[in-house]
């Protein structure tokens, strides 16, 4: 007989997606420039599709340490924007998305919280944000969601980055 402690497990390896599929999106998912105008772009299409899918995000965008769009929809609240600023700074930090990140600590066996020494009230290495990166710059900024399960932030901003850079080609 099985007993369920009601727990959840540390580390579900059948949830997240493997490393190399997360690498890969952050080699892809690169702009030629990226504009204020990029960045409203972006953001309004975050935006529709959250206002589609009925989904309680908020939305942020920044370059250089300056915000460029935010956008806080129906159901989110004024944590979420914890959340952004805790998951956009492992992102300037690490120079990954702050999924990969923790992925990337949970594949050795541990948590970005136990083993990176950093405070977590100021990061955290949850899914939902993720590097802008220009060709042949670097990365110049973020793209952040807060409002689903860290996974589903992960999909939606990469959902959306693929989006918007494949309307660019």
């Amino acid at each position: 007989m099985t007993h369920n402690t009601g727990l959840t497990p540390k580390f579900q390896p059948e949830l997240t997606p493997p490393l190399e599929e997360l690498e890969a999106q952050e080699r892809h998912l690169v702009f030629r420039q990226f504009t204020y105008e990029d960045a409203w772009a972006l953001g309004s299409l975050l935006v529709e599709l959250a206002r589609e899918r009925q989904a309680p995000v908020a939305v942020d965008i920044r370059r250089g340490g300056q915000q460029l769009f935010h956008a806080a929809l129906p159901g989110s609240t004024p944590d979420n924007d914890s959340w952004i600023d805790r998951k956009r700074r492992v992102v300037e930090r690490y120079g990954s998305a702050s999924y990969l990140v923790g992925a990337r600590f949970r594949a050795k066996g541990s948590t970005f919280e136990e083993s990176s020494r950093l405070d977590p009230d100021e990061y955290a290495a949850h899914g939902g944000s993720f590097p802008i990166t220009v060709e042949g710059v670097g990365v110049v900024g973020t793209v952040t969601v807060s409002g689903l399960p860290q996974l589903e932030d992960h999909r939606f901003v990469v959902e959306a980055l693929e989006e918007f850079l494949n309307k660019s080609l």
